[in-house]
């Protein structure tokens, strides 16, 4: 399984990328990991639209897939500035394309994120579940 070093990640199986960016803006996706699991996604819904705020930890949308309806939750905290129509419209491309053109939106970060894992803090989790 892929797990870019470059990025962190959630427990609950999102990946965060460009927190050293200097506008603050991050993007956001889910895991490969989390979309194996889920199977071949089918529909994908973000409640906050762009220029709305989304919380870290809270529950931002719900991804359904073939075997399961999950929740989405973000990262971190901030202004989505950002949605990838793409994958509203076609919800595979994040079964083929995780970490690439499957991102799902990018926030502007207004509070420090805090417990985000590395890519071997993360490996460990996926290994225990």
């Amino acid at each position: 399984m892929s797990v870019p070093e470059q990025l962190r990640y959630s427990e609950e199986h999102e990946w965060v990328a460009g927190l050293d960016n200097e506008d603050g803006i991050v993007t956001v996706g889910i895991t490969q990991h989390a979309a194996d699991a889920l199977g071949e996604i089918v529909f994908l819904e973000l409640q906050p639209g762009e220029g709305e705020t989304v919380e870290a930890g809270e529950s931002c949308g719900e991804v359904e897939s073939t075997k399961s309806v999950s929740e989405l939750y973000s990262p971190v905290t901030g202004e989505i500035t950002a949605i990838n129509a793409s994958v509203i419209d076609e919800p595979k491309v994040i079964n083929d394309d995780p970490y690439g053109e499957g991102w799902i939106f990018k926030v502007r970060i207004t509070d420090e994120p805090g417990d985000l894992l590395d890519a071997d803090a993360y490996n460990k989790l996926t290994e225990e579940s």
